[in-house]
């Protein structure tokens, strides 16, 4: 329903898959269904592990992927859960602006701000 279910900091200049990479394992034991935008189509990275554990991967697939992949748009539409998640984190505003110098600080941080988004 749009809130959160992990987090992992990664370097500000890194690609959204070295997060998943830690993060996936566990989305992959509680879903049948994997959202996620065309950042993600990485084969042996996601989709294989998706594929592996019966979990339906919806993610549109790069226009220069050589065999076009089908997915469903429909379902595609509540990624949208996903941003209002980040849009949430950034009322907080040492989220959106990062003051804190340390990592875990910032973290904890953002760990406060999703037990909130939970209460709510």
């Amino acid at each position: 329903m749009g809130n959160p279910t992990g987090f992992h900091l990664t370097p500000g200049q890194a690609h959204d898959l070295q997060g998943s990479d830690v993060l996936l394992p566990d989305v992959i034991a509680k879903t049948q269904a994997f959202l996620a935008d065309k950042a993600y189509d990485a084969a042996a990275r996601v989709l294989d592990l998706l594929k592996e554990a019966g979990v339906t991967a919806v993610i549109p697939p790069k226009a220069n992927r050589k065999e076009q992949r089908k997915y469903d748009k429909e379902m595609y539409k509540w990624r949208h859960l996903v941003a209002n998640l980040f849009a949430k984190l950034k009322q907080y505003r040492a989220i959106a602006t990062r003051y804190d110098k340390r990592a875990s600080t910032f973290l904890g941080a953002i760990h406060l701000a999703a037990s909130v988004i939970w209460l709510n």
